[in-house]
């Protein structure tokens, strides 16, 4: 008569082992076992459930927008009681722990793991959104810890240099300059990157590539599961193979930060400064 009770007990303790790695928004992982707060039935407007804080206990966020030199905006956060870990993205939902997500217009984004972001020229409105490693959505009386800015009207910062070429018209020759020769060089191969996935184990660690614009870029993925790696921002895409290197080459033509991650395990493998 033992015996059955021992094994529901058992059924409910593998209940609470370790919680996957990742799943995409709106899947069971939202609901991942944490240490911190009230998981909440209401769900954000991508599927994460509100995880409620006390006020005293909870993370605040604030973000200031820059525009940028050549369009767009450069977005600074800061935060309180928070510190990003992109080293324990989906784990369990620890105090003052987590990531950022962007939403522009409404519009989930991208994912911040850093207090720097990117928002393309356009955008009306930005909300930051402060999330626990297991993806729900840090609250405080039910309602999402965030801060939301408005963009008034598409930044174009005009000052021009006195050096900026522009289209000569018929009307206008350009000044004549001494002619010089101009050898046939390869193109520049750019920079390359290689990544390997094992397990849930990115090597090298996650870091921070800083890029010129206009680099060009190669990563050269291994992983040891089938699977598909996102460049955010610039939405390319490459399926992965088991065991087979995979090779992603693009021009890096947009300034701001951009994660490179995979879809089904969801891991960060690298971030892309570009400036």
């Amino acid at each position: 008569m033992v015996l059955p009770a021992l094994a529901a007990v058992l059924v409910l303790a593998g209940c609470g082992g370790r919680p996957t790695t990742h799943h995409k928004p709106g899947t069971s992982h939202q609901e991942a076992t944490g240490s911190s707060g009230t998981l909440l039935p209401a769900r954000d407007e991508g599927g994460h459930r509100l995880r409620d804080l006390p006020a005293a206990a909870a993370p605040t966020v604030r973000a200031e927008a820059r525009p940028d030199s050549e369009g767009g905006w450069n977005v600074h956060l800061t935060v309180e009681r928070f510190r990003f870990t992109p080293e324990s993205t989906g784990g369990a939902a620890l105090p003052g722990r987590g990531h950022a997500r962007l939403l522009v217009d409404g519009k989930e984004t991208t994912r911040l793991y850093g207090p720097w972001a990117y928002v393309p020229a356009g955008a009306r409105a930005l909300t930051v959104r402060l999330h626990a490693d297991d993806h729900t959505v840090w609250a405080v009386a039910g309602t999402p810890v965030q801060t939301t800015l408005r963009l008034d009207g598409t930044p174009n910062p005009s000052a021009p240099a006195p050096s900026a070429p522009t289209p000569a018209s018929p009307a206008t020759p350009a000044s004549p300059t001494p002619a010089r020769p101009t050898g046939t060089r390869p193109p520049d191969p750019g920079r390359t990157v290689t990544l390997t996935v094992t397990g849930t184990t990115v090597s090298p660690p996650p870091s921070r590539i800083e890029l010129k614009k206009g680099e060009r870029l190669t990563l050269r993925v291994t992983s040891d599961r089938a699977d598909t790696l996102h460049v955010h921002g610039y939405d390319r895409e490459l399926p992965l193979a088991p065991g087979t290197p995979a090779t992603l080459t693009l021009t890096v033509d947009r300034t701001g930060l951009f994660e490179v991650e995979t879809h089904e395990s969801g891991l960060l493998l690298t971030q892309l400064v570009v400036r």
